[in-house]
């Protein structure tokens, strides 16, 4: 979708779909490295041992693919800009194989009282891998901002 969206253009129970992700231990270890740097995130062989039983991306890793599936997908005129997040949960680990997409839906469009020309979106996101599996869910909030006057 390569159209920019206005608030005048949203309405509950609209869908997005994002295009897919594909994940790699490379990429898992690379991003463990830097920002969360733990066994199970670093080494294949160690990460058999542990909880996880095999290699998995930090659940930030996860986080950040999400954002920018979101972004790419929810076309906001202004961007995406946060307002918050209400829930952030990772039931289970994604895996060096997984192809990464994000499915959100828009859940309320709450008015500003203060600022007629944006709302909050209130907005459930599921970031799902190939098989359809949730490995993500979170809901953020956006502001959204009304079609400038001409």
């Amino acid at each position: 979708m390569s159209e920019k969206l206005y608030l005048e253009d949203l309405y509950v129970g609209q869908k997005f779909k994002s295009r897919d992700h594909q994940l790699d231990a490379a990429q898992i270890i690379a991003y463990a490295q830097q920002f969360d740097p733990q066994i199970f995130h670093l080494d294949p062989e160690a990460a058999k041992h542990s909880f996880f039983q095999g290699l998995a991306a930090s659940g930030w890793h996860t986080a950040s693919i999400s954002m920018r599936l979101v972004t790419e997908s929810i076309p906001l005129a202004d961007g995406v800009i946060g307002g918050g997040m209400e829930e952030l949960a990772w039931p289970q680990p994604t895996r060096p194989e997984d192809a990464l997409h994000v499915e959100s839906e828009i859940v309320e469009i709450i008015p500003s009282q203060s600022k007629p020309n944006r709302a909050m979106l209130r907005v459930l996101c599921e970031t799902k891998n190939q098989r359809g599996e949730v490995l993500q869910r979170f809901r953020p909030k956006m502001i959204s901002f009304k079609r400038p006057a001409a």
